[in-house]
């Protein structure tokens, strides 16, 4: 399908039919979910990919047994890790490093090498550190005071940085959602669920959160809940 179309085919299916779907494929879809963009391209994410029936059921039950969940096939579990910042921003440096080695002038490479040691080395762990939301204040009252000379990002706090982690999160649970409508698989984005019963099922750290879990199969006829309804474009639209 092109893309149009593709995006066109994508409904939040609430039933699927009791047909299986290719895991592999779905799995290839979660390898696609990982290309979408995310800030300072940190990934501070992991995918549960659950086929298990036995999880299944207690997923099910942790989602309210709602349709969407209990007739899924497959559910793919979107995971924020925000307290991997450390180990995510290293692996980044050491790319970023090997780009410069790789594309810079020789006479470049010292100090370009230097801006992303700042930047990795510094800057993200001082902005995704948490303590008692301590930290987040500091950091705020930093950025008020940078921000009288010139342009700064304000959104600094912790509970700031957690919303970057969840809005990137979302970014890959959106293209694997593309990506399954391309393979003619229906999904159903679910935010209600008991978020410490999926932690607890899945044994995920104390570090994780839940940012949605997305059921997966192939679409009832009754799975899609009428048209699609979408504001006016002229109510949303603004062309400055």
């Amino acid at each position: 399908m092109r893309l149009e179309e593709i995006i066109n085919f994508r409904r939040s299916v609430r039933l699927y039919k009791d047909l299986p779907i290719d895991s592999e494929k779905v799995k290839h879809c979660i390898e696609l979910a990982t290309l979408a963009p995310n800030s300072s391209n940190m990934q501070l994410w992991e995918f549960y990919h659950i086929t298990n029936p036995e999880i299944l059921k207690e997923l099910s039950a942790a989602c309210f047994n709602q349709e969407a969940a209990t007739t899924a096939q497959q559910m793919v579990v979107f995971v924020t890790r925000q307290d991997l910042y450390r180990k995510r921003a290293k692996k980044v440096l050491e790319l970023e490093t090997q780009n410069v080695l790789k594309n810079s002038p020789i006479e470049k490479h010292d100090g370009r090498i230097k801006k992303w040691k700042m930047y990795y080395g510094k800057v993200m762990p001082f902005l995704y550190v948490n303590f008692l939301g301590l930290l987040g204040i500091v950091r705020k009252v930093i950025v008020s005071i940078v921000g009288l000379f010139i342009a700064t990002p304000y959104q600094v706090s912790e509970s700031d940085m957690r919303v970057v982690a969840h809005k990137t999160c979302a970014l890959a649970a959106q293209t694997f959602m593309l990506a399954m409508a391309n393979e003619s698989y229906d999904t159903c984005p679910m935010e209600g669920f008991d978020s410490r019963r999926v932690k607890s099922i899945l044994k995920l750290p104390f570090g994780a959160e839940i940012n949605m879990i997305v059921s997966c199969g192939i679409r009832d006829e009754r799975g899609v809940w009428g048209d699609r309804m979408r504001i006016p474009f002229d109510e949303v639209y603004r062309k400055i």
